[in-house]
């Protein structure tokens, strides 16, 4: 075994820039405070690599989006109480679930128990001049009706949380495949020099806050470069990219040159594609020490804007996350994913949904007023919706996960607004009106972004892997 097997095994890169006190945020701002001896250091240890433009160049065909905002309701939004009205479930309320529905099905938590018909805890209107029918409980999104196609078809294979997130960002519940912001951005490349390609934001509020693993964001067998990069909209947006005090230019300089020169040996030895994908790392992080702090000063933004997404920013917040949202997006970045935890509401679902609803609604359609307004609306893809729904059985005074059938929207990039698209049966039980599958929703995302879904792959372990596995329909009536 050579020195550098030896340093592979022994020691990881985080252990061996954590023993010299500084880390990944160190190391970049020691290119700021001494840029030239820093990237000189860089260039003589290793060849810059060129940016990644993307596999699939020149794009299958002409793209409608160039970009993703998902925002993903995490822990299941209930159908009934928000995009799917469902009268004949309110007439049946308190009485015993047809066996019809139910015999022979899937259930998460309500297995053996006797299984009651618990109605639409809220109102519905028809909004919009597409007429609509939203719930009361969203008035906000209910106002961009004639903007968002609503897809009340919706059907998944993942009954619990965690393998269900992984089904909707992975297309599959298998650990260790690429989220769907990696395929994006391995796909298409990055239109952004100096911030990640894929950015992760996350908040909760509202109920029981289901835990989202990294691995809803990770590139899976994908070069690890494509993997989703979490910011926090409170505090320090990125983590560990402030120096520990007392580090002086020269330690840090010392450290760049040591780290590089031994990546740069350990690469001639084995051309670990890792390799590359670390350096261009470091390099990333040398620009976010500059770019972040732009990014997170809302200073600039008018009051009327901050008002209509209703923050002040940096606090937390889903709103403070979809203003972030949008500025990411202008700033060129691929895919962004915010999720929201405190869905899952298995009791008190009236109360439940109100709060959670209510730390949603506002923002979700000042993001898309303000796409719109900015003329980013055409050419940006937004998706509302979470990982699955939740029974018309009661459970208690809450509902149980479902998978069967349940909604999401989507508006923007290509989308045709002031539609809906598909339905439940008259208690909102099965897709039965044009059912739409998970792996669907990402073949239509992936065609609206220009991609055939079916060529962009990826072999591993010696098969041709893709965001859609062997399935897939692009939903065609809902392109504008």
């Amino acid at each position: 075994m050579d020195f550098f097997e030896h340093m592979r095994l022994q020691q990881s890169r985080r252990a061996f820039l954590g023993r010299a006190a500084t880390g990944l945020g160190s190391m970049a701002l020691a290119s700021l405070l001494s840029p030239a001896s820093t990237l000189a250091a860089v260039k003589s240890s290793l060849t810059k690599e060129d940016k990644w433009r993307g596999i699939v160049n020149p794009l299958h065909f002409a793209p409608k989006a160039k970009r993703v905002i998902f925002l993903g309701m995490a822990g299941g939004p209930s159908h009934l109480e928000t995009l799917d009205y469902k009268p004949k479930l309110a007439e049946l309320h308190g009485q015993p679930m047809p066996e019809s529905y139910t015999k022979g099905q899937q259930i998460a938590q309500l297995q053996g128990q006797a299984l009651k018909c618990f109605a639409p805890q809220f109102a519905f209107a028809k909004v919009g001049k597409s007429g609509q029918e939203i719930s009361t409980i969203l008035p906000n999104i209910s106002k961009i009706a004639d903007d968002i196609c609503i897809v009340r078809s919706m059907h998944t294979e993942q009954i619990n949380h965690d393998p269900a997130q992984a089904f909707m960002n992975t297309g599959t519940a298998i650990s260790g495949r690429p989220s769907m912001g990696s395929w994006v951005l391995y796909g298409l490349g990055s239109e952004c020099e100096n911030l990640p390609g894929f950015v992760v934001l996350i908040s909760s509020g509202g109920g029981q806050d289901q835990p989202v693993a990294a691995r809803q964001w990770h590139s899976g067998f994908l070069p690890s470069k494509f993997q989703g990069v979490m910011f926090h909209s409170k505090g320090d947006p990125v983590l560990y990219v402030k120096p520990p005090k007392g580090v002086r230019d020269e330690d840090q300089k010392s450290v760049i040159e040591t780290v590089n020169s031994l990546n740069g040996l350990f690469d001639q030895s084995v051309h670990d594609p890792e390799i590359t994908t670390r350096i261009s790392q470091y390099e990333m992080a040398f620009k976010m020490q500059s770019s972040v702090p732009g990014l997170m000063d809302i200073s600039n933004e008018p009051q009327s804007i901050l008002d209509m997404y209703g923050t002040k920013g940096g606090d937390g917040s889903f709103a403070a996350n979809c203003l972030l949202a949008r500025r990411l997006a202008e700033r060129g970045v691929r895919f962004i994913q915010l999720y929201h935890r405190g869905w899952d509401h298995h009791g008190g679902i009236k109360n439940g949904v109100t709060t959670t609803a209510g730390l949603v609604d506002k923002a979700s359609a000042a993001l898309i007023t303000d796409l719109k307004n900015r003329g980013m609306l055409d050419d940006t893809l937004v998706i509302w919706g979470g990982e699955f729904g939740r029974t018309p059985m009661a459970q208690g005074d809450g509902r149980d996960h479902h998978i069967k059938g349940y909604s999401l929207w989507m508006a923007g990039g290509g989308i045709k607004g002031g539609t809906s698209f598909g339905g439940t049966d008259e208690l909102g039980y099965n897709a039965v009106d044009n059912p739409v599958h998970v792996h669907d929703l990402h073949a239509t995302m992936l065609h609206l972004l220009g991609i055939d879904h079916e060529r962009l792959t990826y072999r591993f372990q010696g098969r041709d892997f893709r965001l859609t596995d062997v399935a897939g329909e692009i939903i065609k009536p809902i392109l504008a």
